[in-house]
């Protein structure tokens, strides 16, 4: 019988933290200090809230972790397992709380893998040695089994929005719907199922759906804001969706066309779901992460829409909804097995329409594994909202 999901256990982070600590011994550092809320969330499984009072766990190469917070945090932070808890009075207080805790490492030889510029001399001179190298990003990018079955589960909960509103999108556009009310309906849908099926044991963590639907003209912007607007016959209507669960995140999306395809947009769509193939092909190549994007934006380019591009073909996910490795240039690294990408070709034609289309792809000993299926399900001249 497969085992009931649950959140990462405390083994699992207590795993990590050695990790941690062999690569800041290898380094030759007395401990690593992480100051990042990705990082820090990471080695600890602790889901707090981000905000202006710095958090940071102190983590020596021999002793116990040291979990430094803001005194408010207090009782949060004790019921973390596994680790010491020291709290500062305030934020900004009479000493940054970054600076004091430095001091309270007592380290000569400090790894911190965030620092704010304007710390940096005060920093520098109270250790022999300052590292600012993030010790944590090659253990993030390449997820571990459990990590990865969170992901491919939010992954199906993704799909579910677009599932609801490729089956109800065309009645509610009949009747008036808009790209808010779209959203609501089909990120409610989800959510539902969500709650109902890992609500109680995931208490505590951070589980959830995000969204955005976008339509006609305005769809050409790939951050634009969701309007009480009613999609158009013959119009894209772009969702993209995102969804956590127990800290890990997912992507899944799609254009969708009210009406009908005509034969121009089955054009676009097509050099998008070319750039999607491309996109598997060079990471199953293990190619460094700058190539796979050249690679994936090539049908696109070569489909006369090289003026429409406006970002890179993806990003890392896990933790974080956007993280490292990233498939764009100035990235070289190499693509490799337990490695998380979204891969969103998009093509962005300004006052006209837009479109993209997202999947989240594993990268596996065997090649690519693409966790949300509702490109795959649905091909390309079925995705018609019919009204």
């Amino acid at each position: 019988m497969t085992p009931a999901l649950a959140p990462l256990s405390s083994a699992f982070r207590a795993m990590v933290r050695d990790r941690l600590r062999g690569r800041a011994q290898a380094a030759g550092l007395d401990g690593l200090l992480l100051l990042a809320p990705g990082n820090l969330a990471y080695a600890t499984g602790w889901m707090f809230s981000v905000n202006e009072r710095p958090m940071g766990l102190w983590l020596p190469v021999d002793g116990d972790p040291v979990l430094m917070v803001p005194h408010l945090e207090l009782e949060n932070a004790q019921t973390v397992p596994g680790v010491r808890v020291a709290t500062y009075p305030e934020y900004p207080g009479d000493m940054p709380p970054v600076l004091w805790m430095v001091r309270e490492t007592r380290a000569r030889r400090l790894g911190i893998d965030a620092l704010e510029a304007r710390l940096l001399a005060q920093v520098q001179a109270d250790v022999a040695r300052l590292d600012l190298t993030d010790h944590c990003l090659p253990e993030r990018v390449v997820k571990h089994a459990p990590e990865l079955a969170l992901i491919r589960q939010a992954a199906l909960y993704a799909d579910m929005v677009l599932e609801r509103l490729f089956a109800v999108g065309g009645d509610m556009i009949t009747q008036g719907a808009t790209e808010l009310d779209l959203m609501a309906d089909a990120t409610g849908h989800a959510r539902a199922a969500l709650t109902r099926n890992h609500g109680a044991a995931f208490a505590g963590t951070k589980t959830g759906i995000t969204a955005s639907v976008h339509s006609g003209p305005r769809a050409a912007l790939p951050h634009g804001t969701v309007l009480p607007r009613v999609p158009q016959p013959g119009e894209p209507v772009i969702a993209g969706i995102g969804c956590h669960l127990g800290g890990y995140h997912a992507e899944s999306g799609v254009t969708l066309v009210v009406g009908g395809i005509s034969a121009e947009q089955t054009k676009v769509m097509q050099a998008m779901a070319d750039a999607n193939t491309a996109c598997i092909g060079a990471l199953t190549a293990r190619a460094p992460c700058q190539r796979v994007n050249d690679a994936a934006l090539g049908p696109i380019r070569a489909a006369g829409l090289s003026d429409a591009i406006r970002h890179r073909i993806g990003h890392g996910m896990g933790v974080e909804g956007h993280e490292a490795p990233w498939l764009s240039p100035g990235d070289p690294t190499p693509a490799a097995a337990g490695m998380v990408f979204s891969c969103e070709p998009g093509v962005y034609r300004a006052g006209i329409d837009g479109w993209r289309t997202i999947e989240t792809l594993i990268v596996t000993d065997l090649g690519v594994q693409t966790a949300s299926r509702f490109q795959s399900d649905h091909p390309i001249h079925t995705r018609v909202l019919s009204t």
